[in-house]
């Protein structure tokens, strides 16, 4: 990679920030002095908060990696998480987290959410191709009540937000019908429904609807009858001592832990009675550290990880240790990634 090269890319984002900044359409330029959520638009029920929940990640990812090597991917992958980031802040936006290749953002007002998705979209498309690949992100975004809790947000509305991200494809943005009738009269001219899908956990069909952020004709509406693109098959083996644990489309979370109610059980004494555990979110697999002494993870053939409230995406295979490293004959969790 050709250092001159990226720190050019780089300072050409900065002077593209502040361009947009200048140029967006049906946004007032009070954007940095007002509150994530305007007086009159945010409904409190109890503990709940009225919310445009938007996930956006980098389509194709895995690829990227195997084609670029890791150094590279990181690089690329990392370009696009700063240029959505950005671009989600500049829209009053606040950012929950980012995991891997993916952020996490709740917006006050639905035309914000929407125009930070239309932003994300075209300054990634701006980019030029890394090593020969075109990069991409796919948004999805929905408008409903959460619990914001520990600076995070849960609840049903993050889930369809989610699924909605699963329905996109690569360059394109998704939305629900409950965002629709939140957004401003300009802004609901540029949407068109594709379709009504079954959501997993919902009793009825949600109303499905694309972005038209490109401006163009030619994107291609579903039938009546559409067919979801089904997550990929991925599956995590998790084993330890004589017991292994598959982590699937029909599991979706693994507790380790000192105490017994866990699915693994760990001895050592420097875990914790609930030390981590290994969340499925969609296609990936995400360690969690919500111990007193942290979680070390290594990735065959790299270096020891420590974790200490934080996350990582698993991949590949590798190992797992409660409360101390692998070098002080820590009690171990071995992993595979199974595609």
């Amino acid at each position: 990679m050709n250092p001159l090269a990226s720190a050019s890319d780089e300072t050409a984002d900065n002077k593209s920030d502040s361009a947009v900044a200048l140029g967006r359409t049906h946004a007032d330029t009070a954007w940095a002095a007002r509150t994530m959520v305007e007086p009159g638009d945010e409904a409190d029920i109890g503990s709940l908060r009225t919310v445009c929940v938007l996930f956006a990640d980098v389509a194709g990812s895995t690829r990227l990696y195997e084609r670029l090597g890791d150094a590279e991917a990181l690089h690329a992958v990392d370009r696009c998480l700063k240029r959505m980031v950005r671009v989600a802040e500049g829209y009053g936006g606040r950012v929950i987290k980012t995991i891997g290749d993916e952020i996490l953002t709740v917006f006050g007002l639905a035309d914000s959410a929407f125009q930070a998705a239309c932003e994300m979209q075209q300054r990634v498309d701006d980019l030029p191709p890394a090593s020969g690949i075109k990069l991409a992100i796919r948004v999805g975004f929905h408008r409903g009540p959460v619990i914001e809790e520990n600076n995070d947000v849960f609840g049903d509305s993050v889930n369809v937000a989610s699924r909605l991200t699963d329905l996109a494809k690569a360059g394109q943005i998704i939305t629900s019908h409950e965002t629709i009738e939140a957004l401003s009269a300009p802004l609901r001219g540029s949407v068109r429904e594709l379709a009504q899908v079954s959501v997993k956990g919902k009793e009825s069909d949600t109303r499905v609807f694309e972005v038209m952020w490109q401006g163009s004709a030619d994107m291609t509406m579903l039938g009546p009858s559409p067919v979801v693109r089904p997550l990929p098959h991925t599956r995590l083996k998790v084993r330890h001592q004589n017991v292994s644990i598959l982590i699937d489309n029909q599991r979706s979370q693994l507790t380790l832990g000192r105490e017994l109610g866990n699915d693994i059980v760990i001895a050592d004494r420097r875990s914790s009675r609930t030390h981590a555990r290994i969340d499925r979110r969609r296609d990936k697999f995400v360690l969690v550290d919500v111990s007193s002494n942290g979680t070390y993870v290594t990735f065959d053939g790299e270096l020891e990880v420590a974790l200490k409230r934080e996350e990582i995406v698993l991949r590949g295979r590798g190992r797992i240790c409660f409360g101390r490293s692998y070098a002080e004959d820590a009690e171990t969790v071995e992993f595979e990634l199974i595609e």
